[in-house]
């Protein structure tokens, strides 16, 4: 009963957004009611965090006001420099729940900020960035990272510095959407969700390549999961929509896309809306990845862990978390070190716990790291090659606990 309740949890959420959609929508379907749910973030309370190259620990966020800063702490989050506004002239930011800013570090002081600005009409919006040459110490203005300027969705951002310096942005995009239903007459396109779309720079985000589509069918709204690779390229994850309407997840490593993505998952979640709950992905020490999504397999809702092939193809056994209100997972590796981390509200308080591993996933144990009752975002794991640390921002307060070792 407690996974039925997580799903219709995700199922109403996601009727309100819908009821408000364009073009394209989340997708519809009758939800059930939910006795509870969990504290929802306020909008801006949503961060994105890293740790630069120099050690220093890194967020960005919205402050009370609305307004972007960075913020950053030498000591893993005990103390923490005073906010630093930017200026963003007047562009608005979301910045909730799995749409928030993002920041990265490039390997000769580069530093990038990115964020969405939400256009004129519903769930439309375009992929800003900011650039910094001097490692954080001034920004340029705002500008848009892709080429193409409909009135559409372009939304729900990840970037990440490969080991070469280049520079990936993954986005979600509808214009393959629009393009479907316009050589429809303006009718209800059978195109599928939306489309994954990336580019990259190779100057630290002064010029931008093409727009280049990694796949059609994606999910509408759930957060891209970027990974190293070995070679020193970048590997995505996201949910996709599997035909005729399946929400599994699928896999690329960019630059190296196959025609058909790998499918990474097999729920067969047959569901014709989006759940706005992506997936983790994590290097592993003996090769391919770990990953973590959240999907409904044979009526049970869970929050699953499992490892991936270099090429993302599923490998051995795949495991739910010990936790049935899991949600919002992430996942991270250093070593043989493994980290997967997540909140799950009990009814009463949101609770911090994660799932360890001191052997590359072969055995885990559960650990409880910290718990409120005010409102909160979702956790985010910052792994360097010796440590795994979590942020969790509240309310009140933004929480930096280690994890391993």
């Amino acid at each position: 009963m407690v996974r039925i309740f997580i799903a219709a949890m995700i199922l109403a959420s996601m009727a309100a957004l819908a009821a408000h959609d364009g073009l394209g929508g989340h997708g519809a379907g009758e939800p059930k009611a939910a006795a509870k749910a969990t504290p929802r973030a306020k909008a801006g309370l949503s961060v994105g965090a890293a740790v630069s190259p120099d050690g220093l620990l890194w967020l960005v966020g919205l402050n009370s006001d609305g307004k972007l800063f960075v913020q950053s702490s030498r000591d893993s989050g005990l103390t923490w420099n005073e906010t630093r506004l930017l200026d963003i002239g007047g562009d608005t930011v979301a910045a909730d729940g799995e749409n928030r800013p993002k920041i990265a570090f490039g390997p000769e002081r580069q530093v990038v900020i990115s964020y969405t600005r939400p256009l004129a009409k519903p769930y439309t919006g375009e992929i800003r960035m900011l650039r910094s040459d001097d490692g954080g110490e001034t920004f340029s203005a705002p500008y848009t990272v892709h080429r193409d300027r409909q009135l559409i969705t372009h939304r729900f951002e990840s970037l990440a510095f490969d080991r070469k310096g280049v520079l990936h942005t993954v986005w979600i995009d509808k214009r393959d959407q629009v393009l479907a239903a316009r050589g429809g007459e303006g009718k209800p396109s059978a195109y599928r969700g939306a489309a994954i779309y990336r580019n990259e720079s190779t100057d630290g985000g002064r010029t931008f390549g093409p727009d280049l589509k990694l796949a059609d069918h994606s999910c509408e709204c759930c957060r891209i999961a970027l990974a190293p690779t070995p070679e020193g390229g970048m590997a995505a994850m996201w949910r996709h929509v599997f035909a005729p309407n399946i929400r599994d997840h699928a896999f690329a490593v960019l630059g190296a896309e196959a025609k058909t993505p790998m499918r990474a998952s097999h729920d067969d979640w047959k569901l014709d809306a989006c759940p706005h709950h992506g997936p983790g992905l994590a290097p592993a020490a003996q090769g391919g990845y770990h990953a973590v999504w959240f999907g409904e397999k044979a009526g049970r809702a869970a929050v699953r862990y499992g490892r991936l092939a270099a090429d993302g193809a599923p490998l051995g056994e795949v495991r739910e978390l010990p936790d049935p209100h899991a949600e919002h997972a992430d996942v991270g590796a250093a070593g043989m070190q493994v980290a997967v981390i997540w909140r799950s509200f009990d009814g009463e308080k949101t609770r911090l716990r994660a799932w360890l591993s001191a052997d590359a996933g072969a055995h885990f144990s559960l650990r409880e790291l910290a718990a409120t009752s005010e409102e909160n975002d979702h956790p985010r794991l910052l792994a360097t090659p010796s440590e795994i640390r979590v942020l969790w921002r509240t309310a009140k307060e933004i929480h930096v606990l280690p994890v391993l070792p």
